[in-house]
């Protein structure tokens, strides 16, 4: 083990032992997270609250090997592993059944105690069908919506030369290049009391035996491994485990060179996505050791949280994809949704805590104070904020009262943005009274923001949002989009950046009716804006 694994060997079960000391042994207080897409199309990020008890609950640990054909899979297991460690050991202080599971390895452990504990099992008499085997889909609904990145290539991410060093490396240890795993990686420990089987029907005789309600599973790769293998998320869900995935402690096979060419960790980002709407939910680590989630070293990907509240423009709907398109190349992105019910109840609101950037999509909510004191802490921080639409007004309720417990931000708009935002034009279908926009691309950040951006031939061009009456701005606000309502007069400006007082980087547009989104300049327009707020 090199030392900076140890040290954070050291570091993380220290923390359990330390967490565990306050934590009820009997049982876990988890917040599972789904996502679904309703009937309008719109994101949503469910979180439920349950409580487990230790006794009734299991870990399995998947495929933990001690190598691997890709060498940057080994590198970011060698990262998991202390933290699964740790992991393991809370979970096994408070009574929970731990079940290793590293594929193919078996011969390894055939003396091993926890490999001897298995025989001790009942086997079960009733198992469910297909236990067995390998489970491609979870229903015929995931399997016509398939995979969302393309690892048909393997899935591995390595330099070309250094996999070729790596290969002939595993060659002169003995190992096949192929498949040099021989045992599960030593940094987890493996109790005597645990139990060691890749076997579907040892598994279901297990958690049987044991009277297993509850399943957390954790390990490698969550596209192939955890999702497929007889043990895996999928033969579990199928058969009534209450299974969840633990998202930090996850890996995927994916290489950023195959579709739809995104950063690797949001490739498992996508994947884990996916197994929230279609498979089972997903825990995070801390939330039995305390602390923070884990993050590999080399996901160096700034965080964009998109904070979505708002009923006219879709953006539940239109910003997901967007980002999807456009920003998972680059970047690490939350959502902050308003609640379905409860229209000023915004959900995992503390992950605005850790964001590089806010993009606001928002129309006249009050958060809880605690959401507001994030929101008003990052401004502060001199982080950037991008806003479309609606985020001109999004913490004013226009005299409404606001809930005990919740706080407006009526100055939002001319603090973070620099505008002035007092309504609306008229817009119609008829020529006379379209709103039409165009470039002022003279100003300063204009090369930047509209690099790429083409909206058509025409210098000037139509859009369905209806035109924002902001005039005049603040000050230092500068200008890159303008636009009129017919031949009347004034103009106003549609899109423009703005530095806050703490320092940080604005951009604001009107625009961000789900039609804008068809457009290619506007989504264009949009990323530079990202990648222009965060410099």
């Amino acid at each position: 083990m090199q030392r900076t694994d140890f040290v954070s060997y050291v570091l993380f079960a220290f923390m359990a032992m330390s967490f565990g000391a306050f934590a009820n042994a009997d049982s876990f207080d988890l917040t599972l997270r789904t996502r679904t897409t309703d009937e309008q199309d719109w994101l949503r990020i469910d979180y439920v609250d349950q409580k487990w008890n230790a006794n009734e609950s299991a870990v399995i640990i998947c495929d933990m090997w001690d190598s691997h054909h890709c060498l940057n899979a080994v590198r970011r297991v060698k990262q998991l592993a202390p933290r699964i460690d740790a992991f393991v050991k809370e979970a096994r202080r408070r009574g929970t059944t731990i079940i290793h599971a590293p594929s193919s390895c078996l011969e390894f452990y055939k003396d091993h105690p926890a490999r001897k504990h298995v025989a001790s099992i009942p086997r079960t008499k009733n198992p469910p069908k297909d236990i067995q085997n390998w489970c491609h889909w979870k229903n015929d609904s995931e399997e016509n919506l398939g995979y969302p990145i393309d690892h048909t290539d393997g899935g591995e991410d390595d330099d070309l030369e250094e996999h070729e060093r790596w290969a002939e490396q595993l060659t002169a240890m003995g190992r096949n290049p192929r498949s040099p795993w021989i045992r599960q990686v030593a940094t987890i420990e493996i109790d005597n009391d645990d139990f060691i089987t890749d076997d579907g029907i040892e598994n279901w005789s297990i958690l049987e035996h044991r009277g297993i309600k509850n399943v957390m599973l954790v390990g490698v790769h969550t596209n192939m491994c955890v999702l497929g293998r007889p043990f895996g998320l999928r033969q579990l869900a199928n058969n009534g485990v209450n299974v969840v995935l633990v998202r930090d402690l996850t890996d995927t096979m994916y290489n950023p060179k195959m579709p739809p060419f995104v950063n690797h960790f949001s490739g498992t980002d996508l994947i884990i996505e996916h197994i929230e709407a279609n498979v089972c939910p997903t825990v995070s680590s801390d939330q039995v050791l305390g602390g923070e989630p884990l993050r590999f070293r080399k996901d160096t990907r700034p965080h964009v949280v998109m904070l979505i509240g708002e009923q006219e423009y879709n953006t539940q709907a239109s910003l997901p994809v967007f980002a999807r398109d456009n920003l998972y190349k680059d970047f690490r992105v939350s959502y902050v949704l308003a609640d379905k019910d409860d229209k000023n109840h915004f959900a995992a609101a503390d992950s605005i805590a850790d964001a590089d950037l806010l993009f606001v999509s928002v129309r006249r909510r009050a958060p809880s104070n605690d959401a507001m004191a994030l929101i008003r802490n990052h401004v502060d921080l001199g982080k950037p904020v991008v806003g479309i639409r609606t985020a001109s007004h999004a913490f004013s309720l226009r005299g409404a009262e606001c809930p005990s417990g919740h706080s407006e931000w009526t100055e939002f708009d001319a603090e973070v943005f620099g505008g002035n935002y007092v309504g609306h034009h008229g817009n119609k279908s008829g020529e006379d009274l379209s709103t039409m926009i165009w470039f002022d691309d003279n100003l300063s950040d204009a090369e930047e923001l509209l690099e790429g951006v083409v909206f058509g031939e025409a210098k000037e061009i139509k859009t369905t949002s209806w035109l924002y009456k902001a005039s005049p701005l603040k000050p230092g606000a500068n200008v890159l989009m303008t636009g009129r309502v017919g031949d009347r007069k004034p103009h106003e400006p549609v899109t423009w950046t703005f530095i806050n007082s703490a320092g940080g980087r604005s951009f604001y547009t009107s625009l961000g009716h789900e039609d804008d989104f068809k457009n290619d300049g506007f989504r264009k327009m949009l990323t530079n804006a990202v990648f222009w707020a965060l410099k």
